[in-house]
């Protein structure tokens, strides 16, 4: 079972203190460091620790990154990324990327985002380094507003689809769940933005119609953290740090297959070739699968949420995106003080500044 070990680690000025030890790290849901931290996170990652402040009670946390053997990056732009996997590489680091492509440009709801058409050139060029099977296409969230409707939004995902065929397995997407968030709320108003709340009907009716275009694409499909049942359509719930996949990408890494607790077989071989694997493991090819726990569920996310355990090492109010329904951000001025708190520490232990 997934369960973080500590330990103690020196810090420059001499000092003890205790730090967490993930096996696995989100890089990461509160932020995009590909496109706007790389240098600050690889940077931390030689020297081999980091700060984390939690941002419901502002405790800072040590983070080492002494036992990191897998790393799932999230972003809107992470083309920077390119030029940091050798590094992944050398340090025996496995990764994959969680990559959002929407295309509210007319609209402006993603407002520094880079153009579509670059987008999707970054996503091809990542995918043809890594592979289809390591960047996950995120269309996500689908936004309904009085610019936007349920047509205008498959047509967009279509040409997004059609774009992106050979260059990935999967679309994970989800609903647009506004009211909840009073910020996200705010921030709406205050940019002029009418949106609509999803109804189960609509939910039910857009699903549908995404199982059509899928017709044409082959993806796998699923929804982040919804709570409504779509398997009709053939859409599972997604598991966006998910055991899985990490299993299949990287089953050769002992160590990290040790922390998941993952149990290898073989198969019976007989005239005929292999025997099939029991029901709910992962066929591995050639008569090898692997048995998972199912005890490494994160239960510090959303209900509805399917990831295993991960340290998220990323901070609220520091994506430069600015995205009007961004739940992670206050506003615009709180990021760009944050921002220019960075850009004056850059080598810092946290994004925000602090010793280093």
């Amino acid at each position: 079972m997934a369960v973080e070990n500590k330990t103690t680690i020196i810090l420059p000025d001499g000092r003890e203190v205790e730090a967490l030890k993930p096996v696995i790290v989100s890089a990461s849901r509160s932020t995009d460091i590909p496109a706007f931290y790389p240098d600050w996170f690889f940077k931390r990652l030689e020297i081999g620790y980091s700060v984390w402040t939690n941002p419901f009670n502002g405790i800072r946390s040590y983070i080492s990154y002494e036992d990191t053997r897998f790393i799932v990056f999230w972003s809107k732009n992470p083309r920077p990324l390119l030029s940091y996997l050798d590094r992944l590489d050398e340090r025996g680091i496995g990764c994959y990327i969680q990559y959002t492509v929407n295309d509210y440009e007319k609209e402006g709801y993603e407002p520094y985002v880079p153009p579509l058409f670059e987008r999707i050139d970054t996503f091809k060029r990542l995918a043809e380094r890594l592979g289809p099977d390591r960047v996950i296409w995120r269309n996500d969230p689908l936004m309904l507003t009085d610019m936007v409707g349920i047509d205008e939004l498959l047509e967009r995902m279509q040409r997004i689809g059609d774009a992106l065929q050979g260059y990935t397995g999967k679309l994970v997407f989800s609903f647009a769940d506004l009211s909840c968030y009073a910020r996200v709320v705010k921030n709406l108003n205050n940019s002029r933005v009418r949106y609509i709340e999803w109804e189960p009907d609509l939910m039910k009716e857009t699903a549908r119609e995404i199982s059509k275009l899928n017709s044409r694409w082959g993806y796998s499909l699923a929804t982040c953290a919804e709570q409504i049942e779509l398997d009709c359509y053939g859409i599972r719930h997604n598991h966006c740090i998910d055991e899985e996949l990490i299993v299949r990408l990287a089953y050769m890494d002992d160590k990290l297959m040790q922390h998941l607790g993952v149990q290898f077989g073989h198969a019976q071989e007989t005239l005929w070739g292999f025997e099939s694997p029991p029901a709910g493991s992962i066929d591995l090819g050639n008569g090898c699968y692997a048995v998972l726990t199912g005890k490494n569920r994160d239960r510090g996310q959303r209900r509805c949420c399917g990831c295993i355990r991960s340290k998220d090492i990323g901070q609220y109010n520091t994506c430069r995106h600015l995205c009007v329904y961004c739940y992670a951000n206050a506003g615009k001025r709180t990021v760009l003080a944050n921002h220019e708190a960075h850009l004056r520490s850059k080598d810092a232990e946290s994004i925000t500044g602090g010793r280093s």
